[in-house]
C-alpha cells in the first residue's frame, strides 16, 4: 500500500487508484497539504508525476508552468527530504533535449529545451541533482518521448481530456477517418 497526492477534484482519475492506496487531494504548492501526506509515515521512495504538460500552453502562459512545475517541485522535494524519503523517481520529459543534434538521441545528449515546459522539466532535474549533492537524496529522471499504453484487459490506461499526445491522436484519426496536424 502506498500514498498518493492527487490534485484538485477535477484533475486526475481517482478511479485509477488501486485498492489499498490512500489518495489525499491537495496542492503541490501547499506545505500543509504535503504535511498530510508525509507526516508520521515512512517512504522508501517517491514517484513524482505531478506537472502541467501541455507544451503550447506553456508557451502562452510560462509563469503558470514555472510556478506549478518548478516551484511546486521545490516545495515537494523539500517536504520529501524533511520526511526522510529515501529516493525519488521523477517523470521528466524528452523535451529536455530540445532539437536533437543526432537521431537516435543518446541519453547523454546535450540538454537545451526549446519551450517553457521543457525548461521546467530540466530545472526540476537540476533541483534533484542539487538535492542529491547537498542532502544525499538520490533520484532517477525518466525522459519519456510519447508514452502510450494500457493494461491488456483495458482496465486502466491513458485518459487525457483533451488528448494532446501524438500517438493516441494518430490512432484516433485512423479510427475515425480524420487527420492530425503536427
Amino acid at each position: 500500500p502506498g500514498t498518493l497526492l492527487g490534485g484538485p477534484a477535477d484533475a486526475g482519475h481517482a478511479a485509477a487508484v488501486p485498492e489499498g492506496v490512500t489518495l489525499t487531494r491537495g496542492d503541490i504548492l501547499s506545505r500543509d497539504d504535503l504535511a498530510k501526506v508525509f507526516d508520521g509515515k515512512s517512504f522508501d521512495a517517491m514517484l513524482h508525476f505531478a506537472a502541467k504538460t501541455a507544451v503550447g500552453d506553456s508557451v502562452k502562459n510560462p509563469e503558470y508552468y514555472y510556478e506549478q512545475n518548478v516551484q511546486g517541485s521545490l516545495v515537494l522535494f523539500g517536504a520529501a527530504r524533511r520526511a526522510g524519503v529515501k529516493g525519488v523517481v521523477f517523470s521528466s520529459s524528452a523535451a529536455c533535449y530540445g532539437l536533437p543534434e543526432s537521431v537516435p538521441i543518446k541519453e547523454d545528449a546535450r540538454l537545451l529545451p526549446i519551450n517553457p515546459y521543457g525548461w521546467t522539466k530540466r530545472m526540476m532535474e537540476q533541483m534533484l541533482a542539487d538535492f542529491a549533492a547537498a542532502y544525499g537524496l538520490p533520484s532517477v529522471s525518466l525522459r519519456y518521448f510519447n508514452a502510450a499504453g494500457a493494461e491488456p484487459d483495458g482496465s486502466i490506461g491513458e485518459d487525457h481530456r483533451p488528448e494532446t499526445h501524438l500517438i493516441p491522436r494518430v490512432l484516433f484519426a485512423a479510427r475515425d477517418g480524420g487527420s492530425v496536424s503536427i
